[in-house]
């Protein structure tokens, strides 16, 4: 008998956290027996293979099965998945992130009770490590000032939207709009959802599907996040200009207008004081954030720590959004 769902799991070099994952499905409460995980592995070079196998092992009554994803990239590793999967509906899970106990049937339920194509809940975003700059990222990631209006990052009210983390959808819109688009080595959940959309189906957000998710733990890492985020947005945008969000734009436009005020201080005063504005009513607005969320969550570090990690989630993201854009206008030039 096929399962009521397969959950569905790209994967590379994930020993630390691929293990918390499948015992997290393991405690799902329809019942080992009603599900399956596929993994689709790329070709790890660590421990991820042995510590699978090992759970595998421990959980004889949850099937566990290992794809090959030679590509390593993501979405080629859901499609493998996809096609390895038995079940008619399929959810996407990550190897770092941790769902709530009830986090399949949940997502069964919103699916069947409201017919959309697709169903995601929301994170509960953690600190990976256990230093200042670690805690700080991880409330910025969930603040309106790194999110924008993502409700699963703000935890917003059930209702149809853009796009959801993960996500739970039937087998049938894979056929219908396509499979995860290969080309896209980032964003591509997004880009899948932008097509179900447009092909009629509704996206939901469900706030009681939950999910842990750990932030990034050094500010390096989470420039290396975002460059990669705005880098490929920008390449999807050339494709699907028309699902641009206004939260999405506002980083390149700021540094678009960064740029052209440095250009322009050079020979105008008018110019500098300009620049001045802006940067001054941008550090207020970080700073006057941060000190609030110091005091709300009695952590001092997060007055220095937020402003820095939502400076660097908007610069990355912005800097590297033009990076793609260029880019990706001049390939279509070459062509």
């Amino acid at each position: 008998m096929n399962p009521a769902a397969s959950v569905i799991v790209p994967c590379y070099n994930e020993a630390d956290t691929i293990g918390l994952l499948l015992e997290a499905v393991a405690r799902q409460d329809i019942g080992r027996d009603r599900l399956e995980v596929v993994i689709a592995d790329g070709m790890s070079e660590d421990r991820t293979r042995q510590v699978i196998q090992d759970v595998a092992a421990h959980y004889k009554d949850l099937r566990v099965r290992i794809v090959d994803n030679p590509d390593r990239s993501i979405p080629a590793a859901l499609n493998r998945a996809v096609e390895a999967a038995t079940a008619e509906v399929l959810i996407r899970l990550d190897a770092h992130s941790i769902p709530s106990d009830d986090y399949v049937r949940r997502c069964l339920e919103a699916l069947k009770s409201t017919g959309a194509a697709n169903v995601g809940g929301a994170w509960e975003i953690r600190p990976r490590g256990a230093g200042w700059v670690a805690r700080a990222i991880a409330r910025a990631a969930s603040h309106p000032l790194g999110a924008g209006d993502a409700r699963y990052r703000i935890r917003g009210a059930p209702g149809p939207v853009d796009t959801v983390p993960f996500g739970a959808f039937r087998r049938e819109w894979i056929e219908r709009v396509g499979p995860f688009d290969e080309t896209l080595l980032t964003n591509e959940d997004y880009e899948f959802n932008y097509r179900l959309r447009r092909a009629g189906g509704r996206v939901w957000f469900d706030p009681s599907i939950r999910s842990t998710y750990f932030a990034r733990s050094r500010l390096s890492e989470l420039w290396a996040q975002y460059a990669r985020y705005g880098y490929w947005k920008a390449r999807m945008l050339l494709r699907h200009p028309a699902s641009l969000r206004w939260r999405q734009a506002l980083p390149p436009v700021f540094v678009a207008l960064t740029a052209a005020g440095l250009a322009a201080a050079a020979w105008s005063p008018p110019a500098r004081w300009l620049l001045g504005i802006q940067w001054l009513a941008y550090g207020v607005v970080l700073v006057g954030a941060g000190l609030v969320a110091a005091l709300r969550f009695k952590d001092g570090p997060l007055i220095v720590g937020l402003p820095a990690a939502w400076l660097t989630m908007h610069f990355a993201w912005g800097l590297s959004f033009w990076w793609g854009l260029v880019e990706g206008l001049l390939g279509r030039k070459r062509e």
